[in-house]
């Protein structure tokens, strides 16, 4: 009788594989990656990768959700920075991945991104995937403004998808054009600018 493998056993099986075939992703895309090139990356047998993942779109989806879901994180209130604290360190890290094109998910999730357009089956995930971060950006306003740090002068909702729209557009051009002619850290530094407008951090002095 085989041993039972536990829980924790298999979801760090999983991440090991997703850590291997984004490797793959981000040295030839996705368009040219294949379930071969994970497997040699992995240094797995074929049963060992398919018994997590069905095909390379299965394993693109939940590379996806791994990787929101260290975003996500970022957005989880922290009583040791302000949330005007955690928006900036954010930026910061979005603007350092756009800036390392060449060792970055950018040009595959461009490439992934159009090819749902094509193929209908990976739309649903890239709705539910919008929403949830929108949903996110949502919850995380109101944190703010409930806890005193931020003074919203819009509607939560716009300023979510405002954010997502302008990282999500900035990372397209960048992947296509370079960064060179997208200006990344001008383009970022306006984005902290019109987010400070729209957000109104409170400074400790202004909460007392």
């Amino acid at each position: 009788m085989a041993p039972k493998v536990s829980e924790e056993y298999k979801q760090q099986k999983k991440t090991e594989l997703l850590q291997a075939a984004k490797q793959v992703f981000i040295k030839k895309g996705y368009t040219n990656a294949t379930m071969q090139d994970i497997l040699d990356e992995a240094g797995v047998s074929r049963g060992a990768l398919y018994a997590y993942f069905d095909n390379l779109e299965h394993v693109y989806i939940e590379l996806l959700r791994y990787e929101d879901q260290q975003d996500i994180l970022c957005f989880t209130p922290d009583d040791e920075r302000t949330s005007w604290q955690q928006i900036i360190s954010w930026l910061d890290k979005q603007r350092m991945q756009i800036k390392q094109i060449d060792q970055s998910l950018l040009v595959a999730n461009s490439e992934f991104f159009l090819s749902v357009r094509e193929n209908k089956a990976g739309y649903p995930y890239i709705s539910d995937r919008y929403q949830r971060l929108v949903e996110v950006l949502i919850a995380f306003i109101q944190a703010g403004a409930e806890r005193g740090d931020l003074a919203p002068r819009f509607p939560r909702d716009s300023i979510a998808r405002y954010l997502i729209s302008f990282i999500d557009g900035l990372m397209l051009d960048t992947a296509h054009l370079g960064q060179d002619k997208t200006n990344v850290d001008e383009q970022c530094d306006l984005l902290l600018f019109s987010l400070k407008e729209m957000l109104r951090p409170v400074s400790a002095e202004e909460k007392h």
